[in-house]
């Protein structure tokens, strides 16, 4: 019988591409986005609204795919949005909504999707993090920060449900190319900041890397390749060599060192 999985923020972007290359292995997807244009993209990608802010919209969600398929066999946390800016000159609402969707929406749906897995006493649920996560990135801190928290609260949650079955998983993409940057809150290059020469300068360099970046389909391969193994690790990084390198270096190198390696890549 097909493994049902669920996708969240499955319409566009690494999302879709998850969900279109696992719907070809004959998995039964459901995408989630909040107010999705269409119901299906084929007969195995089918599109439900959710909204990972709204508990409510995810209870209807999950119960809707469990009347459907009887069970959620993987959840895919893929949903998230990009923020940047100096922590100093960001608003504090937008810092609240950014981990309202990248960390605590993350969590409403694994809330949603635990009780089902903990009956089956079987599941997996991935979360996709980020690189950025493993280090604290200029005029990218807030970003950073709720992606960290979400490679961390997986750490704990995988040792939590292991005893009923269920596996976590955390993957961490580096540059895709996707539409995030077209949904990211830009707090403003404001004139006469401090802030205004050095972050204008990151600002356009962090969207030139976003339009430069990896397939999103490197990412449907490795979600595919966590989903057959058996026994799949914790953390995985998805990306180019220099990329997965940075989380080394930050490992061996000393504190002002790797920020030196940083600042000079951002020509700060």
């Amino acid at each position: 019988m097909a493994k049902t999985i669920l996708i969240t923020g499955g319409s566009s972007g690494i999302g879709k591409a998850i969900g279109e290359y696992l719907s070809s292995k004959n998995y039964k997807v459901y995408g989630t986005s909040r107010n999705p244009k269409q119901e299906k993209f084929n007969d195995n990608f089918h599109l439900v609204a959710l909204d990972v802010s709204d508990v409510n919209s995810i209870e209807k969600a999950v119960n809707f795919i469990l009347e459907k398929e009887g069970k959620i066999d993987i959840l895919i946390n893929n949903a998230g949005i990009g923020i940047t800016g100096p922590v100093e000159e960001t608003p504090i609402e937008e810092i609240k909504k950014a981990f309202d969707t990248n960390f605590f929406g993350l969590l409403n749906v694994c809330k949603g999707v635990l009780p089902s897995m903990r009956k089956q006493r079987d599941g997996i649920i991935i979360n996709v993090s980020s690189i950025a996560g493993y280090m604290g990135l200029p005029y990218r801190g807030v970003y950073s920060a709720t992606k960290g928290a979400v490679s961390l609260i997986t750490e704990a949650m995988s040792m939590e449900v292991k005893q009923f079955g269920i596996k976590m998983v955390d993957v961490a993409p580096g540059d895709f190319v996707t539409n995030i940057a077209a949904g990211r809150y830009h707090t403003p290059v404001f004139k006469g900041s401090d802030y205004e020469q050095k972050y204008g300068e990151v600002l356009r360099q962090i969207d030139e890397e976003v339009d430069t970046g990896s397939d999103p389909i490197l990412m449907a391969k490795a979600v595919h390749q966590i989903i057959e193994n058996k026994n799949p690790k914790i953390h995985y990084k998805v990306g180019v060599f220099m990329q997965k390198f940075s989380i080394v270096l930050k490992r061996i190198l000393p504190d002002r060192m790797y920020e030196k390696l940083l600042m000079n890549h951002y020509k700060l």
